[in-house]
């Protein structure tokens, strides 16, 4: 999963300061879907499999329409590169910045994008196969050739539709809320205790990342990410905290 770039403090009104570590991976993007769409490192870190190689962008013949009725998002990508390259994805794959992949807080992985950039109309097809960006104001992490692809390494981020071609129906997953994290696991756990008589199931989720050892606090199992979303805007509203709508692939 994909390690956290920088974060900022966020001060909880549960009366925790913490250094919110935000994945480098930015939010009130406006959807087409009915689901709002937060990288993260499996408990149980799964065996390495083959990198991706890097190929050349699909031509416009090669490109497939999107399902009928399918996901479609609009909002602001950006893209991450060193120091996450070599490091070990969500999936499990190694990240490989030359590659066509991104990362997503709540599509299914393994899922392929039709990502569009809404600026110069350019276009580029990539795999989902890591999570993030954990950045208010963001909903998709390209990897440094999708980004060039589209032309906005330069800028860093850019405003893009995305629309699922392939993979897992988006919806059929259970949901959860990311509410902070955390370098120090005390703040965590602290937080964690603070929240479980009241949103009971909370975990806490450690994630190693170029920035060193992070550990996250996740609240609810849900079936949708309606539902989910619904939970997130109940934390940030009555416990003034910073949240994130997450797939829960473990």
């Amino acid at each position: 999963m994909r390690a956290l770039r920088q974060e900022r403090p966020v001060y909880l009104r549960l009366g925790l300061v913490s250094t919110v570590a935000v994945l480098a991976f930015a939010g009130c993007a406006r959807r087409t879907h009915t689901a709002r769409p937060p990288a993260q490192a499996p408990t149980e870190q799964p065996a390495p499999v083959p990198s991706p190689s890097a190929s050349a962008p699909p031509t416009s013949a090669e490109r497939r329409p999107a399902a009928s009725g399918e996901y479609v998002e609009e909002g602001v990508a950006s893209w991450y590169g060193i120091p996450f390259d070599g490091r070990r994805t969500s999936s499990g794959e190694i990240y490989n910045m030359r590659a066509f992949t991104a990362a997503h807080r709540t599509l299914p992985l393994g899922a392929v994008v039709r990502v569009t950039s809404l600026i110069n109309g350019k276009q580029i097809e990539v795999r989902i196969n890591d999570r993030g960006p954990f950045v208010a104001n963001r909903i998709i992490d390209l990897s440094r050739a999708a980004a060039e692809a589209i032309e906005m390494v330069g800028t860093g981020t850019t405003r893009v539709r995305l629309e699922v071609l392939s993979g897992s129906t988006p919806q059929a997953a259970l949901f959860g809320v990311q509410v902070g994290a955390f370098q120090l696991q005390n703040n965590a756990e602290r937080l964690k205790e603070q929240l479980e008589p009241r949103y009971s199931p909370v975990s806490v989720v450690t994630l190693a990342s170029p920035n060193g050892q992070f550990y996250r606090v996740r609240v609810g199992r849900l079936p949708s990410e309606l539902a989910a979303r619904q939970l997130a805007d109940q934390l940030h509203s009555v416990e003034r905290l910073v949240t994130f709508v997450v797939r829960l692939d473990e």
